[in-house]
């Protein structure tokens, strides 16, 4: 939203620069995006100043050029060169000194040079009005009156205007500071200064032979609706002051009518809509919808196609003319023909007006108000100050008493506040005479006052207000965040209780992201066969179940391992051998404890199986067999997922893995991960390599951290060394990177692996790692220098306590 610097002057004292003013309004929550200063003419004219043409003779190279002598005030030019068919003695003119860049109606702006022009010097030009932006006509130069005085700034003879436009980034809930008296109350508010509306005291009747009566039939929609007739008016193109005040804000002016209700618009903030009261059939207008699928032709030229919601201003035979509070009908706007009109001035029911305005894409000042809401108070008064403007710049008559449709005024909305939370949410204690000085600026009324709180009356056009927090939210804008001091110990007041951690939410969230990569979740049954429980050994006993329907459901599962091969060798036996399973389920057991009694426990597990290929064959990738890696991305995908911390991994070989790792949250086990053993597989009936990980769902939960911390993004690069090395195949990547970090504890911030190789081509009972090394530092941008010496700590380090090799 933009407002003028000098508009805005003129409802409040402003004796503060503009850059003050953004502070202030950016301190109110009227966020000052930027402050722009404009022209009413491009460039403003500077350098070019008014001179008399002393003498005006023939080019002598060149017959439709002239030399002519000027003089400027303080020097005369010795001779400029002009093409102008017009020029001659004794006429005022306006030049452009050498330096001055001119500002043309059409194409880029360029700079005057003393130059050389078919043989003769030139120290200027004499302008024509489109060479510096004040007219189209090209025929020759301007030739003013024989009155401007020599030496005269060209800025200050044609008035040139200057002035601040402030960009405000408004928040959708702040619609009472969408026009410059808006904005100008914030001012008011802080600044304890009077706001002066534009009176109106002398609006009157001149007769009332052009009343046109106002029949609303959804007052839900059309709260209020106000307007006035005004006969006798010449439709034609506005003064400059007006045109000037909309082209400041980015508006294009049109004529003195549309020009005076935009004007109105970003003065109060009320839309306003003018008719050709001449169009207005039956001199009747009713508001009211129309059947769904009826077209209307809107200002713009296009047809539209009407919702049975979509309100409608009408004429007397319910002929559309307006789209309520969004956009005009072209069969019924100003012309130039127009000699009567009817000017409207409505609250219009925002939900109603947002829902039009989305349905047919149109985005109105109008509609950004009305959704908004307006201030249903101001409606009268805004009809008013526009019919005085028209009559003052357009001529003719007031020919109706103002229409006010108002069948349920709309009060205040009263609201209790009590002192004891303006201090908790504002943090600190404001004297209440303070509080009560603050409101009233605001124009909420204050009453039954009392040592505890007191009720605040808020006016209908603040509709951002409308509970107690709102209102201390108003004091503190207005008080000042910046006055409100930091504690030693700093904290924070919310409306609601953090949300608790919730098992099954975070169950929910990790098989979402499992079934994101490509996972299908399974469930199987608790009951497996009993001559599982020999096959691996496990925590406790078997916990058989007494009445046993079959073998093959005698017992309560310890793992999970053998209820997810089964399902592995049904898919497979049916041809699907890609498989990415997951299951959250429980295992079960019982434990002998003192006096022989037995102690029965359950589970919660997350168990992960992957068999097959890598990915479906497709045209543009070879596939793979999946490998132990692919499910070790998986797992820390996971744990990622939990937020749990640095880990540490070790290698295991035991009754259900060929080979594994553990993985270890200090001394605590947190899961496990690896290829099964081919004598399960073999049982199960599975030929294929399956790749299992067990998880347990509890301690992953427990061990979850939602803490993060937030620091500032590294202002200086970082940079990438790799290294080779040729080491013992007994060594692990996981030792490789302790060793490195311990080596260079502050600079080092990624280490990663990009190739292993055990071959022919290096020593038997040797592996090479190629890895890379990320290097920052979070204060300054590292030397090459420096870079060198972490490496070649790194190098001495990997050779003397690993006995590495460099591959160089």
């Amino acid at each position: 939203m933009k407002i003028s610097y000098h508009w805005l002057r003129q409802y409040i004292d402003i004796p503060e620069t503009p850059e003050e003013i953004g502070q202030i309004l950016t301190s109110t929550g009227l966020e000052v995006e930027s402050i722009e200063p404009i022209e009413t003419i491009k460039g403003g004219l500077k350098g070019l100043v008014i001179g008399e043409v002393i003498t005006c003779a023939k080019h002598p190279n060149a017959d439709k050029l002239s030399i002519a002598t000027v003089n400027v005030g303080k020097e005369t030019l010795s001779q400029i060169v002009c093409g102008a068919p017009n020029v001659a003695a004794g006429q005022k003119v306006v030049v452009a000194l050498p330096g001055t860049t001119v500002h043309p109606i059409k194409g880029e702006p360029f700079t005057i040079k003393s130059a050389k022009i078919r043989g003769e010097a030139s120290e200027g030009m004499i302008c024509a009005e489109d060479e510096i932006g004040l007219g189209e006509s090209h025929a020759g130069i301007m030739v003013l009156s024989p009155s401007a005085i020599n030496g005269t700034l060209a800025a200050d003879y044609f008035n040139v205007a200057s002035d601040f436009i402030f960009e405000i980034g408004l928040t959708p809930n702040r619609a009472d500071a969408a026009s410059h008296i808006g904005v100008a109350r914030d001012i008011k508010a802080v600044k304890n200064r009077k706001v002066e509306f534009p009176s109106v005291e002398n609006f009157k009747t001149d007769n009332t032979k052009l009343t046109i009566p106002v029949s609303v039939e959804d007052t839900k929609m059309c709260p209020r609706f106000s307007g006035v007739s005004i006969s006798n008016v010449t439709v034609k193109e506005s003064p400059d002051w007006l045109k000037n005040k909309l082209k400041a804000i980015g508006l294009t002016p049109i004529n003195n009518i549309v020009d005076i209700t935009n004007f109105v618009c970003h003065e109060v903030g009320q839309p306003l809509h003018a008719y050709d009261a001449g169009k207005i059939t039956g001199k009747k207008i009713i508001v009211k919808t129309l059947p769904a699928e009826t077209q209307f032709k809107t200002l713009d030229g296009k047809e539209r196609i009407l919702a049975a919601t979509d309100l409608m201003v009408c004429d007397g035979e319910g002929r559309g003319m307006c789209l309520a509070g969004v956009f005009g009908g072209i069969d019924s706007g100003i012309t130039d023909k127009t000699t009567d009109l009817f000017l409207e001035g409505a609250y219009w029911a925002p939900d109603g007006i947002r829902k039009t305005a989305l349905r047919h894409a149109l985005k109105t000042d109008a509609s950004f108000r009305f959704e908004r809401g307006t201030d249903v108070n101001q409606t009268v008064y805004a009809v008013k100050r526009a019919a005085m403007l028209i009559v003052e710049i357009a001529g003719g008559e007031i020919s109706s008493e103002v229409v006010d449709v108002y069948p349920t005024k709309i009060e205040n909305q009263t609201i209790l506040v009590k002192f004891k939370n303006v201090d908790r949410l504002i943090g600190k204690k404001i004297k209440h005479e303070e509080i009560y000085s603050i409101l009233e600026r605001l124009e909420i009324a204050v009453s039954h006052k009392t040592e505890e709180g007191f009720t605040a009356s808020v006016p209908p056009y603040r509709v951002d207000v409308v509970q107690e927090a709102d209102v201390v939210e108003e004091i503190l804008r207005i008080y000042g965040l910046n006055n409100i001091e930091l504690s030693t110990r700093v904290g924070a007041d919310y409306l609601a209780p953090f949300p608790e951690k919730d098992l099954t939410k975070f169950k929910k969230s990790v098989g979402a992201m499992l079934a994101a990569n490509g996972f299908y979740e399974i469930l199987t049954n608790s009951l497996t066969h009993m001559v599982y429980r020999d096959r691996i050994k496990t925590t406790g006993e078997a916990v058989e179940i007494v009445n046993k329907l079959s073998e093959e459901q005698g017992i309560l599962r310890q793992t999970m391992l053998f209820s997810g091969l089964e399902v592995c060798a049904y898919n497979i036996n049916r041809k699907q051998k890609v498989l990415k399973l997951f299951e959250f389920g429980k295992i079960y057991g019982k434990t002998t404890g003192q006096e022989g009694l037995k102690n029965y426990f359950e589970e919660d597990r997350l168990s992960i199986w992957l068999t097959g290929q890598y990915e479906t064959e497709n045209w543009q990738n070879k596939t793979r067999e999946v490998h132990f890696h692919d499910l070790a991305q998986t797992v820390t995908s996971v744990l990622s997922l939990a937020t749990i911390g640095r880990t540490k991994e070790e290698p295991i070989a035991d009754d259900v893995f060929e080979y594994g790792i553990k993985i270890l949250i200090g001394k605590t086990e947190i899961g496990r991960l690896g290829k099964i053993r081919k004598a399960h597989l073999k049982q199960a009936g599975i030929k294929q390599d399956v790749f299992f990980a067990d998880l347990p769902t509890d301690l992953l939960f427990r061990a979850a951290n939602p803490k993060f911390v937030v620091q500032e993004v590294p202002k200086f690069p970082e940079v990438r060394r790799d290294l080779s090395l040729v080491l013992d195949n007994r060594v692990k990547f996981a030792e490789i990177e302790t060793l490195a970090r311990a080596t260079e504890q502050r600079l080092i911030k990624e280490i990663i692996v990009f190739d292993v190789y055990e071959g022919d081509k290096i020593q038997t009972g040797k592996k090479a790692y190629a890895l890379g090394f990320t290097l920052q530092d979070e204060n300054k941008t590292l030397t090459d220098e420096e870079i060198d010496n972490v490496m070649s700590k790194l190098i001495g380090t990997f050779e003397g306590k690993m006995g590495a090799v460099i591959r160089k």
